[in-house]
């Protein structure tokens, strides 16, 4: 496809940028159009992937039909099925009269149906059939309907991913994802960025009636090197934001960056590692916790043992003693005893350490037996309320009993704090 059509795209549907990728996607998007072929977007969220299921509509023979978009992840998972194929009189509480769903009204239409990857199973099921057979039954009826609806979908979740976890249909995704077009994130657009900031303040300006925003060059290198993880959305809202507060109307790189969220401090406690860190794994604070208390417990075992093998050798050798426990040492440079030091040769930690992959781990944790352990250290207290506490408190101390960033350094949600601040009847 020539240039020239692709920029009539963009200034009919208000498309902003001059990147290849953003190109691409938008010459998929023309050439799929008048097609009646299932189409998959993938995008990070705020990257404007319904910009692109209008495209397909309005350029399609469908563009009389009706277009509905709907947000898969918005409606409840009790009324998703009768919002999107309808119900009869009666079929549950509430259901006062009959009700046409989506795919009813917009026969002979496009539906866009958005984070498709939160769609329950049971409602997945129904949708593969619809794009099957183009058949669907309402809820609490047995009587088969037909209809005609071009279905694009949208997701910001890896759908491979989903299948492989069981959340999504492997038959649902290959059938979607017949026309795939990925729509990139913004920071990958690279120019586009300021072209963006240039459109939206001149909108802002036209709203709030006031002088148009700009920027200065060390302003807009900090503007384009900022990866925005909010995509389009939030570089729109921080126009807004600079448009209506600020009083210079020129923002220099200074005041650029007291706009610009400033990158999360890295949390000090135990993380996901390696393999676990590209999987989906959800693992609560008590998972956490049983790992390291556990792997305590055992480095301590190890280290009483050590000391009681010197206490009771007569001449100890202190070489082989650390070569057989060195990994209990993180930060051992040499050992200087009776004259002798010992180099490590080797990394101390052959072998990352890696969280429980599931519950019957954690189980198995709690149940291990920890017989070489000497008594006086099995009287010590390894309650996880108590830990976890401890760990708060230290937080809330450290920051000025500030919640934003306690929060921030234990590695959990502001929310989540609060709700333990609620549990433990702590003061802040």
């Amino acid at each position: 496809m020539r240039n020239i059509d692709i920029q009539s795209i963009k200034q009919r549907f208000g498309i902003i940028g001059n990147s290849h990728l953003l190109n691409h996607a938008i010459q998929v998007a023309v050439q799929v159009a008048p097609t009646d072929m299932t189409v998959l977007i993938t995008g990070e969220s705020g990257s404007g992937k319904e910009s692109f299921s209008k495209i397909i509509h309005q350029l399609s023979p469908r563009k009389h039909g009706q277009f509905i978009a709907i947000n898969c992840g918005a409606i409840p998972e009790g009324t998703i099925d009768s919002e999107l194929f309808g119900h009869e009189k009666g079929s549950f509480t509430g259901a006062q009269e009959a009700r046409k769903g989506y795919f009813e009204v917009t026969d002979g239409g496009t539906i866009f149906l958005d984070e498709i990857g939160e769609m329950p199973l049971g409602t997945q099921a129904r949708l593969l059939r619809v794009l099957e057979n183009g058949e669907f039954i309402k809820v609490g009826s047995s009587k088969v309907q037909k209809t005609d609806v071009r279905v694009v979908a949208a997701t910001n979740v890896n759908l491979i991913r989903a299948v492989e976890n069981g959340r999504f249909r492997e038959d649902l995704y290959y059938r979607l994802n017949t026309v795939p077009i990925t729509v990139p994130s913004l920071r990958e657009r690279g120019d586009d960025i300021y072209l963006l900031f240039r459109k939206f303040a001149a909108d802002f300006s036209e709203k709030y009636k006031v002088k148009p925003i700009t920027l200065t060059p060390d302003a807009v290198h900090e503007l384009i090197r900022f990866p925005f993880p909010g995509n389009i959305r939030q570089l729109k809202n921080m126009v807004e934001q600079i448009s209506v507060l600020e009083y210079d109307r020129e923002v220099d790189g200074q005041k650029m960056r007291q706009y610009l969220p400033q990158e999360q401090v890295k949390s000090n406690l135990p993380a996901v590692l390696a393999k676990e860190q590209s999987g989906e794994h959800n693992y609560s604070e008590r998972d956490l916790l049983y790992k390291v208390l556990f792997d305590m417990r055992r480095d301590v075992s190890e280290l009483k043992k050590l000391v009681f093998d010197m206490i009771t050798t007569h001449q100890p050798n202190e070489e082989e003693l650390l070569k057989e426990h060195g990994h209990l040492f993180e930060n051992i440079e040499q050992y200087n005893g009776n004259g002798r030091s010992y180099q490590p040769q080797e990394p101390l930690h052959k072998e990352p350490y890696y969280l429980p992959v599931n519950r019957a781990q954690v189980q198995e944790y709690e149940e291990q037996k920890v017989e070489d352990i000497p008594h006086e250290y099995e009287e010590e207290s390894l309650s996880l309320e108590n830990k976890e506490k401890e760990l708060i408190l230290k937080a809330l101390k450290k920051h000025n009993n500030k919640r934003k960033y306690a929060a921030q350094d234990l590695g959990i949600s502001e929310r989540t704090l609060y709700r333990k601040l609620k549990q433990y009847d702590i003061e802040d």
